[in-house]
């Protein structure tokens, strides 16, 4: 069984940064794929990055290129997401998750078995 704990949310201004930390644990083959995703108030979930565990390859949803950064530690066992240049837009929960189902896109959320509780994200303009 894979657990997942998300840390690090918090209010900040437009233009602000703040740093997501997802601490996992379980049986690595579980989660080669980590993923962050994100839920604004009465929108549905959607993938915002992506870090493959075996490479460390990485993919990101287009309205968060270039301002977020998705990383994983050597132990594998912290996937930290860097959010910088944030917009009220990215209001949202954000979620971690974790799975091994590489048949379908790494940015839907069907895609993954596990996740964590949800931190959450507010950015006032």
């Amino acid at each position: 069984q894979v657990q997942l704990v998300e840390s690090g949310g918090g209010s900040v201004q437009a233009g602000g940064s703040l740093r997501l930390s997802c601490a996992a644990s379980g049986p690595m083959y579980l989660r080669d794929r980590m993923g962050w995703f994100r839920q604004p108030p009465g929108k549905e979930r959607e993938g915002v990055a992506v870090i493959y565990g075996v490479d460390g390859s990485t993919v990101y949803a287009d309205s968060v290129k270039g301002r977020f950064v998705i990383s994983q530690d050597n132990t594998k066992t912290t996937v930290t997401l860097q959010l910088s240049s944030l917009k009220p837009e990215d209001t949202a929960m954000y979620y971690c998750a974790a799975g091994s189902d590489f048949s379908l896109d790494s940015l839907v959320a069907a895609a993954y078995d596990y996740w964590g509780q949800g931190t959450q994200v507010t950015v006032s303009s």
